[in-house]
C-alpha cells in the first residue's frame, strides 16, 4: 500500500462495543424484549433511542415504515394518512426487530430519536406527507409491547405481566400501565371489539402496539400450554385486536411474522391452522413491510461498524491505487472481462460507497449470500464482517499485511469469530455439512494459529519474489474465496458451482502491478495441484474462455481428501520401518553367499550397531545392506555413516579398533542422503494409501476401492523404484597395492538403473575395481598372479582364508569352488604342487580333493624335473653315467632295480594321495580328508538377572571354552564381548585384559 494513502483501518474508528466484544458484536441480532424491559447489565446500548439512531442507517424502508407509524399516532386528524397496521413478514436477520426498535424509541422517546439522523428524515417526510410539521412528543403516545418470543402462553411473569394470564390480559396491563381498576373492568371481554376499543380509548393518548413474533406464542406455544379455554380466548382476542385496531383512531400496530413460504419452522395441525388464520387475518387488515434491502448492505454496515464516515481525499486515494491494476490490460484481458467485474465501471463511486469493503465482496453479499434462504441478510453480513474488521486492523496495529480494501478472500478464516460468523449465517444449513466445512477451512485453508493449513503453509514457505512483500497471503486469499464460493453451494445466480478461475485470480489481486496475471496463475496452480494443493477441491474443466475452470471444496469424501487426512498422521517411525521392510524384500545377493540387513536402532550410535552386529563370518562373501533410517552416504550428513564402516572393517584407532578377520568379504550397501529423503517421501505416501484402503469407509464403496487399489499399487511400484534409485553406494575394504595401507573405498552408481540392493550389479561392479573376479576369471593363471612367495608354504587352510580375509585378494565368484578348481588345475599343469608336512608332493586327481580345510597340506612350487638316471636337471640326449634315451619325466630322485634286459630304468617314488594320504590310486578317492580343526562362530545377547539358569548354562559354556584353552586345542581366537558385570569383576577383567595386552572401555551404567 502507498505510504500517501492511510490506511482504513486507521481513517476509520471500529465502535467500542465491538472492539470490546473481540468482533463478537453481541446486539446484532435485536431484542425488542430487552430493549423495552432489560434492566442494568441486561440493559443494551440500543435501548437508548439516541444511540440507537447513530448506529442505524436511515434505509429507505426503514425511514418509509417509521414515517407511517408517525403519521398514525401524531398526526392528529392526518391519521387516516397512514396505514394501521402494518406486517413485518421477512425472514430471519432481515431487520424486523431492528425496526419494532426503532418504532418504539420513535413513540416512546420521540425528541431523542427525532435529534438523529433517522428522526430527522422521519419527521420531513411526515411533513411531505401531511402537510405540516408533526409535533415533536408525538403528542405524548403510549406503547404497548407484547414481546411473543419472551411470553409463555398460561405462564405470566409477576413483575411484568401482574396478575395477567392469557394474551389479552397481558395486553390490558400493558395498556393501563398497571392500573388494576381499569384491569378489573375490562378483563371479561376478551373477543368484544367493542369494549377492546372502549379500552384503547379509555387511556385518552395515542397508541401504538407492537406484537413481536407472535408465531412463537400461537404456533406449538399454544400447543404446550395444553389448554383448550386458553388457546381459545388468545386466538380470539387477535382477531378482534386487528379488527378494532383499524377502527380506531391514532392507533398503529406492528406485527412481526415471517411469510410462511420463509419460515421453516414445524408446526403442529392446530399450530398451522392458527398461522394460517392470522395470515388470511393479517392479509385482510395490514400491509406487509420490509425494512432492508440488498442495497442497503454498506451503509448498514458502515454505520453499524464504524463511528464516523472516512474522509473524501481517503477514498478518493484509495480508489487511485488500483487504477493501474484495473487499466492493465493482461489482467483486463484475463480476469476483469471474464470474471464479470460490473462494480469495474464505476470503481470511484463504488469505493466511496462499499469502503472500507472491496466492491467485489460488496456485491457477493448483496447477489448472492442474500438469496440464500436461510442466510440472515443483515444480522449475518454484519456479524461476518464485523469480525473480519477488528481482526484485520488487529493485524495492521500488530505490523502485518492488511489489504488496503477488504476482498473476498480477506475474510481470516484463522479468526474464529470470523469463521463462526460464516458458518452459522444460515449459508451453510446442515449441522454436518457446517462440521465439514470447518474442518476444510482449517485443513484446507488456514489453522487457527495462522501456521499451517494447505493454503497458508504455500504462502510462508514461498520463496521471495518481487511481490511477496505486497502479497503475502496470496494462496491464502484464493483458497478462501473458494470455501466462500463453495459453501454457498450450487446458489451462485449465473454462475454456477463453485469458484472461477479468474473469479479466485480477482480475489488475489492487489494494488501492485509487481503481482501480474502470471503470479495470479502460479499460486492457484499449486493450490490446485493434486500432490500438493488442497486435498478437497474438486475441478470442473474448463471450455473455452466463456468458461473457465471453476473450483470447488466438496464436503463429499473423496480417496484424495482421505489419503492427505491420514498422511499427515504417518510418523517418522511408520515411513522407516515400511522402507526397512521394501529394502530387505527388494535386496538380492546374487554371487555373493549371504545377504545381511542391519537394522536400525535409534536408541544406540551407528557405530555400536555395526560392531555388535556379528558380521564377522568366516570363508562367506556377503552383501550387507544397512538400514537408511540410521546410514546413508552425501550430503554433509554422513559423518555417523563413515565412523561406523571404519569401525566394522577393522580400521578403527585406538579404543575403537575392532578384532576384526573377515572385513574384506564384506561388501556394504548404503543409501544416499538425498535420495532418501525423495524416498522417504514416497514412503509417507504409500503408506497413506495403504491406510485409506483398509479404511471402513473405502472397503464399502466400490468406486473408492477401485480407485484406491489402483492408487495403492502405483504407490508401491514408485516406492520400489525409489529405493532401488536410493541405493546409490557400495563401500568395501580395499588393499589395490599389496604392500600399500588398507582403507575404506566406495564405489557410486550414477546412472538410474543400478542399484546396490542388486547383489549381481554390485559384483560387476567390483569386478571392475579388481576387488573380486568375475564368473570365469579365476583360473590357475590367476591363482599364481596373485599368490606371493610368502603364500607358498603356507597352509591350505591359510590360503584359503586369505582370499576372505586379505583385502589385497579379490573375492571369488565361487567362492571355495573356484579355488579347489583353480588349485587342481594348476597342479595338473605342473604351476603349483600340493605337498604334505615333510615336503612330499599330494597327488590331486579331482578338484574336490583339494582339501582347504587341511593344516596339513601346503602349497608349494613345483621342482624342477631330474634324469631318471643320473638325477640332474633333465635332460636331453645320453646321460653322462652311459644310457641312453630322452630323460624321463618322474620327479623322483631315486631308481629302481634293473629289468630282464639289463636296462636300468628309474623307479617313480612313492604319490600320497592328498585325501586319504595313502599311496595314490585311480579313480575318485572314496575316503573323506580327515578333519582335523573346524570354525566355531557365534553370538548372543542375554538377560541374565532374570534367568539364573541361563547363567549356569553360560558357565558351563565358559569352563569348556577355558578347558581348551588350558589344554591348547584352540589355536585362533576372535570376537567382542559386552558384559555388565559387578564393579569388583570389572577390576580383575581389567587387569587380565591388561596382561593380554587388549583395550577395554568401561562404562559406569
Amino acid at each position: 500500500m502507498a505510504s500517501s494513502v492511510t490506511p482504513w483501518w486507521k481513517a476509520l474508528k471500529i465502535r467500542q462495543e465491538i472492539i470490546s466484544a473481540s468482533g463478537q458484536i453481541d446486539d446484532v441480532q435485536m431484542s425488542l424484549f430487552q430493549a423495552v424491559h432489560g434492566l442494568g447489565a441486561d440493559k443494551p446500548l440500543y435501548a437508548d433511542a439516541a444511540y440507537y439512531g447513530e448506529i442505524t442507517h436511515p434505509t429507505e424502508r426503514l425511514t418509509d415504515l417509521l414515517t407511517e407509524v408517525a403519521v398514525r399516532i401524531g398526526g392528529g386528524p392526518d391519521y387516516i394518512k397512514a396505514r394501521s397496521v402494518t406486517r413485518l413478514d421477512q425472514g430471519m436477520g432481515g431487520g424486523k426487530s431492528h425496526a419494532c426498535i426503532g418504532a418504539f424509541h420513535l413513540a416512546a422517546h420521540p425528541e431523542a430519536l427525532f435529534s438523529t439522523e433517522l428522526g430527522q428524515r422521519i419527521a420531513a417526510r411526515a411533513k411531505a406527507k401531511v402537510g405540516h410539521d408533526l409535533p415533536t412528543d408525538l403528542n405524548r403516545p403510549h406503547v404497548v409491547v407484547l414481546p411473543c418470543d419472551h411470553m409463555t402462553p398460561g405462564a405470566p411473569v409477576q413483575e411484568i405481566d401482574g396478575p395477567a394470564v392469557n394474551l389479552y390480559e397481558r395486553f390490558l396491563w400493558r395498556l393501563f400501565s398497571k392500573d388494576y381498576s381499569l384491569f378489573e373492568r375490562y378483563q371479561p371481554f376478551w373477543s368484544d371489539k367493542s369494549k377492546i376499543a372502549e379500552a384503547i380509548k379509555a387511556v385518552n393518548r395515542p397508541i401504538l402496539i407492537i406484537v413481536d413474533e407472535v408465531l412463537d406464542y400461537i404456533g406449538n406455544g399454544l400447543d404446550g400450554a395444553n389448554k383448550p379455554d386458553l388457546v381459545a380466548q388468545d386466538v380470539a382476542f387477535l382477531r378482534a385486536l386487528l379488527d378494532v385496531v383499524n377502527d380506531v383512531p391514532q392507533v398503529a400496530m406492528l406485527v412481526v411474522m415471517i411469510a410462511s413460504d420463509r419460515d421453516k419452522t414445524a408446526l403442529s395441525v392446530g399450530a398451522q391452522a392458527r398461522r394460517d388464520d392470522l395470515n388470511s387475518l393479517l392479509e385482510r387488515n395490514g400491509t406487509p413491510a420490509t425494512v432492508t434491502e440488498v442495497g442497503d448492505f454498506a451503509d448498514i454496515l458502515r454505520r453499524r461498524l464504524f463511528d464516523a464516515e472516512p474522509a473524501a481525499e481517503v477514498l478518493a486515494a484509495t480508489a487511485a491505487m488500483y487504477r493501474p491494476v484495473l487499466d492493465d490490460k493482461s489482467w483486463t484481458k484475463n480476469v476483469w472481462g471474464v470474471a464479470g467485474s460490473d462494480w469495474r465501471a464505476r470503481w470511484d463511486e463504488q469505493v466511496a460507497a462499499c469502503y472500507p469493503f472491496h466492491p467485489m465482496l460488496m456485491a457477493i453479499a448483496k447477489e448472492e449470500w442474500s438469496k440464500v434462504t436461510g442466510f440472515q441478510r443483515v444480522r449475518s453480513t454484519i456479524r461476518i464482517f464485523a469480525a473480519t474488521v477488528y481482526a484485520q486492523q488487529r493485524r495492521g496495529k500488530a505490523g502485518e499485511w492488511v489489504p488496503a480494501l477488504i476482498g473476498p478472500g480477506d475474510l481470516p478464516l484463522s479468526d474464529s469469530a470470523v469463521r463462526e460468523a460464516l458458518l452459522g449465517s444460515g449459508l451453510v444449513e446442515d449441522d454436518r455439512t457446517i462440521s465439514n466445512y470447518r474442518s476444510l477451512a482449517e485443513i484446507e485453508v488456514v489453522n487457527n494459529d495462522g501456521t499451517a493449513g494447505t493454503a497458508r503453509r504455500q504462502d510462508i514457505e514461498r520463496q521471495s519474489l518481487s511481490w511477496t512483500d505486497a502479497n503475502p497471503r496470496a494462496a491464502e486469499r484464493a483458497a478462501t474465496f473458494v470455501f466462500l464460493a463453495s459453501i454457498v453451494g450450487t446458489l451462485r445466480p449465473g454462475r454456477g458451482r463453485g469458484a472461477s478461475a479468474p473469479e479466485v485470480k480477482a480475489a488475489t489481486n492487489v494494488p501492485d502491478i509487481s503481482y501480474t496475471v502470471t503470479d495470479a496463475d502460479t499460486v492457484i496452480e499449486d493450490l490446485i495441484n493434486p500432490d500438493r494443493g488442497m486435498s478437497a477441491v474438486e475441478i470442473i474443466p474448463g471450455q473455452g474462455n466463456n468458461k473457465p475452470a471453476r473450483y470447488f471444496l466438496s464436503t463429499r469424501l473423496t480417496h484424495r481428501m482421505l489419503v492427505n487426512n491420514i498422511r499427515r498422521t504417518i510418523t517418522e517411525a511408520e515411513r522407516d520401518r515400511v522402507i526397512a521392510e521394501f529394502t530387505q524384500r527388494l535386496a538380492s545377493s546374487g554371487p555373493f553367499r549371504d545377504l545381511k540387513f542391519i537394522k536400525a536402532e535409534p536408541e544406540r550410535t551407528a557405530a555400536d550397531v555395526l560392531a555388535t552386529a556379528g558380521l564377522d563370518t568366516a570363508y562367506t562373501s556377503r552383501l550387507i545392506v544397512l538400514d537408511p533410517a540410521q546410514y546413508s552416504l552425501r550430503n554433509g550428513m554422513e559423518e555417523a555413516t563413515i565412523v561406523a564402516l571404519t569401525i566394522a572393517t577393522g580400521l578403527g584407532k585406538g579404543t575403537q579398533q575392532l578384532p576384526v578377520q573377515w572385513a574384506s568379504s564384506a561388501i556394504y550397501a548404503i543409501v544416499n542422503t538425498q535420495r532418501r529423503a525423495l524416498a522417504r517421501g514416497v514412503a509417507v505416501e504409500y503408506l497413506a494409501r495403504q491406510k485409506a484402503l483398509a479404511a471402513p469407509e473405502v472397503q464399502n464403496d466400490d468406486e473408492l476401492k477401485a480407485t484406491g487399489t489402483k492408487e495403492l499399487a502405483s504407490a508401491k511400484e514408485q516406492l520400489e523404484k525409489a529405493l532401488k534409485r536410493a541405493y546409490q553406494h557400495v563401500a568395501y575394504l580395499a588393499q589395490p597395492d599389496p604392500d600399500g595401507e588398507r582403507y575404506l573405498d566406495q564405489l557410486t552408481f550414477d546412472d538410474e538403473h543400478s542399484s546396490a540392493l542388486d547383489g549381481t550389479i554390485v559384483w560387476k561392479a567390483l569386478a571392475e575395481r579388481d576387488k573380486v573376479f568375475d564368473a570365469g576369471q579365476f583360473g590357475p593363471r590367476a591363482l599364481l598372479h596373485n599368490l606371493r612367495d610368502s603364500d607358498y608354504g603356507r597352509t591350505l587352510s591359510d590360503i584359503r582364508a586369505a582370499f576372505y580375509a586379505a583385502p589385497r585378494l579379490p573375492l571369488l565368484y565361487g567362492g571355495d569352488r573356484d579355488l579347489q578348481q583353480a588349485i587342481y588345475d594348476a597342479v595338473a599343469a605342473g604351476l603349483v604342487d600340493v605337498v604334505d608336512g615333510a615336503g612330499s608332493v599330494v597327488a590331486v586327481t579331482a578338484p574336490n580333493q583339494v582339501n582347504l580345510a587341511s593344516a596339513g597340506l601346503r602349497l608349494a612350487k613345483p621342482k624342477p624335473k631330474t634324469c631318471p638316471t643320473c638325477g640332474k636337471p633333465a635332460h636331453k640326449g645320453t646321460c653322462e653315467t652311459g644310457a641312453e634315451g630322452e630323460t624321463g619325466t618322474g620327479t623322483g630322485t631315486g631308481t629302481g632295480q634293473t629289468g630282464g634286459g639289463g636296462d636300468s630304468k628309474p623307479v617313480p617314488p612313492a604319490v600320497i594321495c592328498a585325501s586319504c594320504g595313502k599311496p595314490t590310486h585311480e579313480g575318485t578317492c572314496q575316503v573323506p580328508p580327515t578333519v582335523t580343526e573346524r570354525q566355531i562362530a557365534f553370538s548372543f545377547t542375554r538377560n541374565l538377572l532374570a534367568n539364573p539358569d541361563e547363567a549356569d548354562n553360560f558357565a558351563a559354556l565358559f569352563k569348556t571354552l577355558y578347558m581348551a584353552l588350558d589344554e591348547r586345542k584352540i589355536s585362533y581366537l576372535q570376537g567382542t564381548l559386552q558384559l555388565v558385570v559387578d564393579a569388583g569383576t570389572t577390576d580383575d577383567l581389567q587387569q587380565w585384559l591388561g596382561e593380554l595386552g587388549i583395550n577395554s572401555t568401561i562404562k559406569e551404567i
